[in-house]
């Protein structure tokens, strides 16, 4: 395809969808997740994107961001990202602000995988043709039976080799909670704790022992992303073979290049619904190889699949329970695993996924 395509326009819509039970992690609780969707057309192609964030997002994209897409040559998102990374300088590039660079990212990657007639992952380059995915919940909200059920069957019927469970809402108790669920899915599958940053790093370092005795390999968050020190020093003390991860709060290459070099962590994580699109996560991604450091993507499993294929150290992806629910109901094209992995359909263009109105309609709230 020669010469400039302009994008004609951008819309974004916002949509509440209620959980299908209480979830609760160390630090929150919530009933319903929103999602902010991005949609941006040029020469009959739609483009989608979307974050989990809040509806107000809506407006700041609508007046800031979509000034800059519009009229924009989208054979060149980069240009466009480097573009609102100028115009929100004033606002603060992390958090809702990068949710929002986020969500108009990934859909002008896809939209320019659409107008190609390509998979994103064959017009981002591919070093995997399929990625595992870890069975991620096991809320703290969740009754010993409800957790059960859920790891068993995330091993069983998915065969994930990795399943996680939350943790850190009451510390007295979590062991005996990591003991339930290592007798729900035996020696079948690996067992991974996420505090959500609830720990103080002593409280992190009295629990790592007796998560280890039952087998736990990764350790999430123990304290909190902000604290560089306290990470590093969960990860040089933790029993061998416990891996210590963070990064989902990452908005921006330089914390996640922060987190890298305090060496704070054995596994970066990288949220592309956070991060900055598809471009966000490549430059994360680039610079953990750099580091000789893993990369796994966290949530959104449907809308990391192909940029996670052309990620080179790339270890796995988040099968997080309240985003894989969401992005079965209401897009067409969401993966479905097989043998604990996914793989993205070379025969849909784009990051393969259609986002279904009508069925969305019902949970639409105000984006501005």
């Amino acid at each position: 395809m020669r010469g400039t395509v302009p994008i004609e326009s951008l819309s974004v819509g916002a949509f509440e969808i209620p959980t299908d039970r209480p979830e609760a992690d160390g630090t929150i609780s919530w009933t319903s997740t929103t999602m902010v969707l991005v949609e941006v057309l040029a020469r009959g192609k739609i483009g989608i994107g979307y974050t989990y964030a809040h509806a107000c997002i809506g407006g700041l994209i609508s007046d800031k961001l979509a000034p800059l897409v519009e009229g924009s040559d989208a054979m060149n998102p980069e240009q466009v990202w480097a573009a609102m990374q100028r115009a929100i300088r004033n606002l603060g590039r992390q958090g809702l602000v990068a949710t929002a660079i986020s969500a108009v990212d990934t859909a002008l990657y896809d939209l320019k995988a659409r107008l190609l007639d390509l998979p994103l992952c064959a017009l981002l380059g591919s070093f995997r043709e399929e990625v595992p995915i870890y069975g991620s919940g096991g809320f703290t909200s969740y009754a010993d039976d409800e957790l059960r059920r859920q790891l068993a069957g995330w091993v069983s019927e998915q065969r994930c080799a990795y399943v996680k469970m939350k943790v850190g809402s009451e510390p007295a108790r979590d062991p005996h909670r990591v003991e339930v669920a290592r007798l729900a899915i035996g020696d079948r599958a690996a067992l991974f704790v996420d505090a959500n940053g609830a720990y103080s790093a002593k409280q992190a370092l009295e629990l790592a022992q007796p998560f280890s005795d039952l087998g736990v390999s990764w350790f999430e968050e123990p304290v909190s992303s902000d604290d560089l020190p306290g990470l590093r020093l969960v990860r040089e003390r933790a029993p061998a073979g416990m891996d210590v991860a963070a990064g989902e709060y990452s908005y921006t290459i330089d914390q996640a290049r922060n987190m890298l070099q305090a060496r704070a962590v054995d596994v970066q994580q990288a949220d592309i619904t956070r991060c900055g699109g598809v471009t966000g996560f490549r430059q994360i991604a680039a610079l953990c190889d750099a580091f000789h450091t893993d990369l796994s993507g966290h949530c959104a499993p449907s809308l990391h699949l192909h940029a996670a294929c052309a990620a080179p150290r790339l270890r796995h992806l988040e099968w997080f329970h309240d985003h894989v629910r969401i992005e079965h109901m209401l897009f067409d094209g969401a993966p479905q695993p097989k043998d604990g992995k996914i793989r993205p359909d070379l025969a849909r263009p784009g990051h393969g996924l259609v986002f279904k109105h009508a069925d969305a309609e019902r949970y639409a709230v105000s984006a501005t």
